[in-house]
């Protein structure tokens, strides 16, 4: 990959237009593009989603699939994280470079088992050292993993 590649956040089938909107503004933020797989729970043009990515939507690399195989398939190069509650491997061990994807699953079910148990290498979690809650915030994952990201690939110091 090209050090200079942005990277890429993908969610798929996300529900809570809020949280769509705060990512873009993430992406925009940092030159990330944005990935949407189909189904969405919300209209690309909810008022919800607008206002949270405030007036940063022209800022923002958006593209929208139909399923997570598109997204495979028109970048059979890429290299692809999985981020989930249930993997084994923390976020901080991943060896993040400029291009790769970093897959977030939808709000109330995240990615499915059998994704996570196919790519072990590459599923990855946020170490949540209490046990108060099950997860964090869908914005807020995407944020701690990819400024994370962006410090391994020396793009933030």
């Amino acid at each position: 990959m090209n050090p200079k590649s942005p990277f890429n956040i993908v969610l798929v089938e996300p529900e809570i237009p809020p949280n769509t909107g705060n990512i873009a503004r993430l992406c925009a933020a940092t030159g990330t593009v944005l990935h949407l797989v189909e189904p969405l729970g919300f209209s690309i043009d909810d008022r919800q989603m607008k206002r949270a990515g405030l007036d940063y939507w022209s800022s923002v690399e958006v593209k929208v699939w139909q399923g997570l195989d598109q997204v495979w398939q028109s970048y059979p190069d890429g290299r692809f994280f999985y981020l989930s509650t249930k993997a084994g491997k923390s976020y901080l061990a991943a060896d993040f470079k400029a291009g790769d994807f970093i897959v977030f699953g939808k709000e109330t079910k995240g990615l499915p088992a059998e994704l996570i148990a196919a790519n072990p290498d590459t599923a990855i979690t946020i170490p949540m050292p209490g046990n108060a809650v099950r997860s964090l915030n869908l914005s807020t994952s995407a944020g701690i993993v990819l400024y994370e990201a962006l410090r391994k690939a020396g793009r933030i110091y």
